[in-house]
């Protein structure tokens, strides 16, 4: 079920209307919990049973880890967890790009091995679902949190509706305790609740579908050499459609939670804003970057032993975080990428504090309840302006190769963008590139220029003449639209 259709327009009536009875807050919980299954169940219903194994496994699993003295049974009870939680990932999600592999190199060694393809179906979610049940079985391993009391918290936990299939990615310190006693959005809450998922429809039917997504697929699907102009703004375009699809769902499902009067954490920070690519990933995709810091990096050593260390660490993490992304070579191109960017960032930080100065001061912004306001941030000057359209122009080489599906269509893009060819094709109207360049140079200003607060404070700022003209302009344009609207991207993933 989409949160841009028709369909989950009346599921989500009920759900709202049912949470509103004068119900028992037990009955409320399962009422929630069937809603979830029913949503999930709308892509593929036998993939239920993946779901239902996931939790039940990992419920009883955390249970026992947190109870267990014997260290050795511990590990044994991690490693069930971790077989478990993986091995559907890695069989679903990557049984196809591992074979395929495979054979490559069986067959660079002389083999004349063909296996036939495998026909495997990705479960809608499981990259995300995976990833939550996991830091559960990890916590309890480490001790960092109590287990979850009874086994419909935990469900629920897992299967919550607005985060189950593309994020944000939620850990059961924060989601958990909010089903321990009874919750109902109170006013603020409802309207606030509303405006984010109206917002999130928004960016993902009007803008990404509606006026970018054209120029991008037109771009990246063609195999021509094509004009400068027109491979940089399909490449543009793919940026901002990208962030208004990803940051419209996760807009999408805070607001649903916080209908209810459930609190999701943040998941993007005005990220084209970003000054250097640390503080790019502290507004990216927040809940992964976290997720991969905290259950990756750090246990990995991060930054305590010694700098080449660091960077290894640093690749490491994002090598695989590009792997999680989707199984091709293209991905993890993209995760080096990121990973060579905070090299020399690192390096550049620790040879300029020598110095006296640092190019990228360090940024401390964490989450606190739900919200994401930065502790401190940089000045507003022309020169970290300059650093930001940097960092941003150095994110849209890596989109290449996020969004390519091949190796030759990246490389025959970026020669396209760098190197002018009299023979190009054009493959983009007038209208493409006056839209796609409208839209990109007011999304980076707004970015900017809102750095450092978050969108539901400027909206309490408004007068409600003007909120309301806002909002209403807002679903006449996604009803216009609607018909142009598609999946979101990181259901793929």
């Amino acid at each position: 079920m989409l949160f841009n259709s028709y369909t989950f327009l009346v599921f989500f009536i009920i759900v709202l209307i049912l949470h509103n009875l004068p119900f028992t807050w037990k009955t409320k919980k399962i009422n929630l919990l069937i809603a979830s299954y029913i949503f999930y169940a709308a892509w593929n219903p036998p993939f239920i049973l993946l779901l239902w194994l996931s939790t039940l496994v990992d419920f009883f699993v955390g249970r026992a880890l947190y109870t267990q003295e014997n260290k050795h049974k511990k590990k044994l009870l991690l490693v069930i967890s971790l077989i478990g939680n993986l091995g559907m990932l890695c069989f679903f999600k990557y049984g196809g790009f591992i074979l395929e592999n495979f054979t490559h190199l069986v067959n660079a060694l002389g083999a004349n091995y063909h296996p036939a393809k495998p026909n495997i179906i990705l479960p809608a979610g499981i990259s995300f679902y995976t990833f939550t049940t996991l830091c559960y079985t990890i916590d309890m391993y480490r001790k960092e949190s109590k287990p979850v009391k009874t086994l419909l918290d935990f469900s629920l936990f897992v299967t919550f509706f607005p985060h189950l299939v593309a994020g944000p990615i939620v850990r059961p310190p924060q989601l958990v305790p909010q089903f321990e006693t009874p919750r109902k959005a109170n006013k603020q809450q409802l309207v606030q609740g509303l405006f984010l998922l109206t917002l999130g429809l928004f960016m993902k039917v009007f803008l990404a579908d509606g006026m970018l997504s054209v120029a991008a697929n037109a771009v990246f699907n063609s195999s021509d050499i094509l004009k400068t102009v027109d491979a940089w703004m399909g490449v543009l375009a793919f940026s901002g459609q990208i962030f208004f699809d990803f940051a419209g769902y996760s807009s999408c499902a805070i607001g649903a939670a916080l209908c209810l009067g459930f609190v999701l954490p943040q998941n993007f920070l005005f990220p084209y804003a970003a000054i250097g690519f640390t503080d790019f990933w502290r507004r990216w995709h927040i809940t992964l970057s976290s997720w991969l810091r905290d259950y990756l990096y750090i246990p990995l050593g991060g930054n305590r032993k010694g700098h080449l260390r660091t960077y290894f660490n640093l690749m490491v993490t994002m090598l695989l975080g590009g792997l999680w992304h989707g199984a091709n070579w293209t991905f993890v191109v993209w995760g080096a990428l990121h990973g060579f960017y905070l090299w020399v960032e690192k390096a550049s930080r620790d040879f300029r504090k020598k110095k006296g100065a640092d190019l990228f001061p360090e940024v401390n912004t964490k989450v606190v309840e739900g919200t994401f306001p930065p502790e401190k941030g940089h000045r507003k000057t022309p020169y970290t302006f300059l650093l930001a359209l940097g960092t941003f122009f150095l994110v849209n080489v890596t989109w290449v190769f996020f969004r390519s599906g091949t190796f030759t269509q990246a490389w025959g893009l970026l020669h396209s963008m760098f190197v002018r060819n009299s023979t190009a094709t054009a493959v983009l109207s007038y209208l493409d590139i006056y839209k796609v360049s409208i839209i990109i140079v007011l999304l980076v200003i707004a970015h900017w220029l809102m750095r450092n607060t978050m969108v539901l404070k400027v909206a309490d700022k408004m007068n409600w003449l003007l909120l309301g003209t806002v909002w209403a302009a807002m679903l006449i344009l996604i009803t216009l639209s609607q018909n142009a609207s598609s999946s979101f991207i990181y259901f793929q993933f």
